[in-house]
């Protein structure tokens, strides 16, 4: 696993986040009002809507298109609605946010 660096946890907008283009696509890097902060991919399972631009509230962010409920954690729309999102590991040290990716060369 490689291990990239974003920046500081203050650049990601509380209850809301912003996006990295990636090797393995656009990631959505989240923070929520705890400043725990989530990556899953950026393309909402049902009409393809950018989760960067949700409203997240605890370890769920809200997609701005249709409301779709994503769990951070597990990556899973929440019923009644169904699909998942592919979700990557953070670290946040010292307020720096690092994101692993598997299989990106240093």
């Amino acid at each position: 696993m490689e291990w990239l660096a974003l920046g500081s946890i203050a650049e990601i907008p509380a209850l809301g986040g912003r996006y990295v283009d990636t090797p393995q696509g656009q990631i959505a890097i989240l923070r929520n009002e705890n400043d725990e902060v989530f990556a899953v991919s950026n393309r909402c399972p049902h009409r393809g809507g950018p989760l960067s631009e949700g409203f997240v509230s605890g370890k769920t962010v809200f997609c701005p298109l249709h409301n779709w409920q994503i769990d951070l954690e597990k990556g899973e729309a929440m019923a009644p609605d169904h699909g998942c999102v592919k979700s990557f590991p953070v670290r946040v040290e010292d307020q720096q946010v690092w994101l692993g990716l598997e299989g990106v060369a240093p």
